[in-house]
This record gives structure tokens, sequence and C-alpha cells, in this order.
């Protein structure tokens, strides 16, 4: 099936690794071109090695930063399409996270997702198309306590997506959302670490928190990456207001 992505500009935040990269090497295989950024020079280096013989960029930017977002959305120049996934809430309950910490992750997840579309949504309106995906997660739709900043966080993604979403439509642009659960990236431990230690006051029983997963694993990278970038087809183009849940039924097995 041709997903009609040929000669796309895509930028994906927290491009250099997990499901960032993932979705940067499926839109790299449909003909794409790619402006990948990360917090780390090194860490891009690496995911544009490995992704030699792709038209790809990359642009080291701290997106925590007001000032680093502008700078980030001026250097990209138009983009046909915007994935944001960057952004590490730790977990922990409401007595375990200091708020400067989730003040930080609310900077990069929350703040950076709704400005970065700001800043791209304006040159997309004027030009009548665009697409804007946001990668938020599970929790945002079954909050937990021992995630309590960023099951906050992630609902607030939600709303915002889904609100935009459904008035985007009006400039030819589609904004919409997925949700995956747990997926296998490093970042999962994190996470699952600063829940263990709600749960049960040791953060070396993280494992634990990942039992009962469906199909008994944990959802991989480039399954997440292939829904990214079939959503993102102009061959669903009716897509947009709507965050989809990937999570495996997880949510209906707690």
């Amino acid at each position: 099936m041709d997903l009609k992505l040929q000669g796309s500009t895509v930028l994906i935040t927290g491009g250099s690794k997990g499901i960032g990269f993932a979705a940067a090497e499926a839109f790299a295989r449909e003909g794409c071109r790619l402006i990948l950024t990360a917090r780390s020079a090194d860490t891009l280096a690496e995911a544009r090695e490995r992704l030699a013989g792709f038209d790809v960029k990359v642009i080291a930017a701290d997106l925590s930063e007001v000032s680093e977002r502008v700078r980030l959305v001026e250097e990209a120049g138009p983009v046909d399409i915007l994935v944001n996934n960057a952004g590490a809430i730790p977990g922990g309950d409401i007595f375990n996270l200091d708020i400067a910490t989730i003040e930080q992750g609310f900077k990069l997840k929350v703040f950076g997702y709704i400005h970065l579309t700001q800043l791209v949504l304006e040159a997309m309106k004027a030009r009548q198309s665009g697409t804007i995906v946001n990668i938020i997660g599970d929790l945002g739709r079954a909050p937990r306590y021992d995630y309590i900043a960023g099951t906050t966080a992630n609902a607030g993604l939600i709303a915002f997506t889904e609100a935009l979403g459904a008035r985007s439509t009006d400039w030819n642009v589609r904004v919409f959302g997925i949700n995956p659960a747990g997926t296998g990236t490093e970042r999962v431990e994190k996470v699952a670490r600063g829940r263990a230690k709600s749960m049960y006051g040791d953060e070396e029983r993280w494992r634990e928190v990942l039992a009962n997963l469906p199909f008994n694993r944990l959802a991989a990278p480039e399954e997440v990456a292939r829904l990214i970038v079939s959503l993102a087809s102009p061959a669903l183009g009716y897509m947009s207001g709507n965050v989809v849940d990937f999570d495996g039924g997880l949510r209906n097995r707690r």
C-alpha cells in the first residue's frame, strides 16, 4: 500500500532513540526527509550514522527551554509532519517527587508539546496543510497515583490534542495522538523504578510493576512506529482530533 509520504519533511523530537528513532526509520523507508532532534548531539550523531543513505538532518536542542524550541523551528524550516515525542516524566507518587522534578518534566513534555505545536501550526495553517502527531501515553486514560506527575501530564495532553484536532481541520491540518502502553525502551525502567518505590517502597522491585502484560511482553518501539507512520499518511486523511490507545487491552486487565 502506498502511504503517499514520499518527499514529506518530518520533524521528530526525541528522535535519537526509542520510539522516536523507530519512527525515523519507518518514515525514512517511506522516502521522507528527516529532521531529528534530541538533547544530546552525540546520540543524534549515532542515529544519523544508523540512518546512513537516507536524507537526515539532526539538531541538538533542549526542548525544556522556550528559546531552544524557537531555534529548532527556525533551523528546521517548513515541515509537513511534526511528531512530538520528547519527554520523560519520572514515576512516583505525590510524596516521592519534589516540585522541581515535576516542573522539569512538565517543561519538556507538556509545554514542549504545546509550544512546538503552536510554533509549527502557524505555518501549517498559513499554507493549509500539515500533520501533528503527539505521542502521549496510556496512563493519561488510566490515572495512577504511583505515576502522579506523568498521568496528569498525559491527561492534559490528551485533552489538548482532542480539542486542537477538532478545530485544526478548518485549516486542513490534522492533529491526533497515540497512547502507547509500556514500550521496550530504556525509559520504561526509569518510570517503573519510580512507581515501584511508591508501591512497594523498593525501586528494585520495578519488574513487578511490569507484570500482567498483554501477550506477556511490552510493546516494541517498531510497532508504535508503524502506527505513527500509518496514521500520518494522507491515505488516512480523516484522522484528526482523536487519541488512539495502543495498549493491547492493558487498561481493562488492571
